[in-house]
């Protein structure tokens, strides 16, 4: 009995020190679209957040002490974004890298500021963002202000004197993205043809397309997500309509093409430069492959998120998320992106855009020289 007695102190003992252990990692989180229509980029984005945890940890961890990954869901709406932001900074994590919507993104980054969170996002690219004034906020990836302009450079180069249309989806980042390229197409002279709007989750765009259609429009240029996309395409297709669609970032995965299927050949989209094409990343993405993942779109960039804020934490020798931001904004670092450094605002210095286009096996590869 006596034996037994001092087995189960030791076991309890042995729960004890491993919890205590336990306790002792710090936690950090990723949150985007793990469900819904985007959760192909919120499945990229945990995809990286993983791998990166992994790799810092077999590296030592930051400061001595190992990360664990919080994984949130806010299916790319607003509210639920914000709650998962309360939640994040009620349990005292200093850092997320999220969100991938804008509009998911700006709601949260005021919770996280209020809670003490310091937040990186790979993916939302709409400059209010990074525009009030928010101690906490960075990203990794550029903004619509930029991709617009090579987006209108692009379309201005080679679609000279055709007919033009711009849809938008109403949603932060959608309509952000198609005002952004009006912009600049109209600053080079260039004036649109027809300028509508849909519904994020809209099925049928019969309507829009036959608008199309009738005004002969070239290009039309979509500031929305991969599902509507592709679906217009299609849709595009079926009344025997050759226009080319151009569209943003969003279209950086496959499930585009698993959406359009052949007729996708010849779709246009802006991105950054390919990361998995930098030699910083080769050893990254042979990692990736090995386990079967395609680290495309925004893998790479979420990824280079956790190195850029554990990088900072050891340089600040701290997890504190002001110390940890203003050692961020001093710093250079090396990602898996290529060097990142930061202007006072929380944006990158360093990235530009490039266009991709489609091909009918269900790629895309970068136009080289841009056409811009």
């Amino acid at each position: 009995m006596k034996s037994l007695k001092l087995i189960g102190l030791a076991f309890g003992a042995s729960i004890a020190l491993s919890s205590a252990a336990f306790a002792q990692d710090v936690t950090i989180a990723v949150a985007g679209p793990m469900t819904g229509t985007e959760s192909a980029f919120g499945r990229q984005m945990k995809n990286g957040a993983e791998m990166a945890v992994a790799d810092i940890n077999a590296a030592g961890g930051v400061n001595g002490k190992k990360l664990a990954l919080n994984v949130e869901d806010d299916a790319c709406d607003p509210k639920q974004a914000r709650s998962i932001a309360e939640k994040i900074a009620g349990a005292k994590i200093p850092f997320v890298t999220g969100h991938y919507c804008s509009s998911s993104s700006i709601p949260a980054s005021e919770a996280y500021a209020d809670g003490n969170v310091l937040e990186i996002t790979p993916a939302s690219t709409n400059p209010l963002f990074t525009e009030r004034k928010l101690w906490n906020v960075a990203r990794v990836c550029g903004r619509d202000d930029q991709q617009g302009l090579i987006a209108a450079q692009y379309i201005a180069k080679n679609f000279k004197g055709k007919n033009i249309a711009i849809l938008n989806d109403k949603t932060t980042y959608g309509k952000g993205l198609a005002d952004e390229t009006k912009k600049a197409l109209n600053k080079a002279g260039i004036t649109e043809k027809m300028y509508e709007s849909y519904n994020k989750g809209d099925k049928d765009f019969n309507a829009i397309v036959s608008r199309l259609k009738r005004d002969n429009i070239d290009l039309v240029y979509v500031g929305g997500y991969h599902q509507e996309s592709g679906l217009i395409l299609r849709q595009m297709r079926d009344q025997g309509l050759k226009t080319i669609l151009m569209a943003g970032d969003a279209l950086a995965d496959k499930e585009y093409a698993s959406i359009t299927g052949p007729a996708g050949e010849g779709t246009l989209f802006t991105f950054g430069p390919d990361p998995r094409e930098k030699p910083t990343a080769k050893k990254i993405v042979d990692a990736f492959k090995a386990k079967n993942i395609d680290p495309e779109g925004y893998t790479l960039y979420t990824y280079a998120a956790m190195q850029v804020w554990s990088q900072a934490a050891k340089k600040a020798g701290t997890t504190d998320a002001k110390k940890v931001m203003e050692a961020m904004k001093a710093g250079k670092w090396d990602t898996v992106i290529g060097p990142i450094e930061y202007d006072a605002k929380g944006d990158i210095k360093q990235l530009d855009y490039v266009v991709y286009k489609w091909d009918a096996k269900g790629n895309y590869a970068e136009i080289k020289g841009n056409g811009t």
